[in-house]
């Protein structure tokens, strides 16, 4: 499985590693993803979910179904 948040979008980002001597190689910065179940009142069940940590505070926020709803997101597939 790839590592993308299904909410955000969020994915790897390709960047440098710049030593003190400012070589720079080549690293991937990871989006910090977390699998989270998360309880969906409208369909009464946890959903288990693969999110970022933004996403995590946005749905905190906002709620599962309304965050989703903005994302086009079928919450009956997970």
């Amino acid at each position: 499985m790839s590592r993308v948040c299904t909410m955000t979008g969020k994915k790897a980002n390709n960047a440098y590693a710049v030593s003190h001597s400012h070589r720079r190689t080549k690293k991937l910065q990871e989006a910090n993803l977390q699998w989270k179940r998360v309880w969906w009142s409208e369909g009464n069940r946890w959903v288990k979910l693969r999110i970022s940590t933004k996403a995590i505070k946005t749905i905190e926020k906002k709620g599962l179904a309304v965050f989703a709803r903005e994302v086009g997101l079928n919450l009956n597939l997970y």
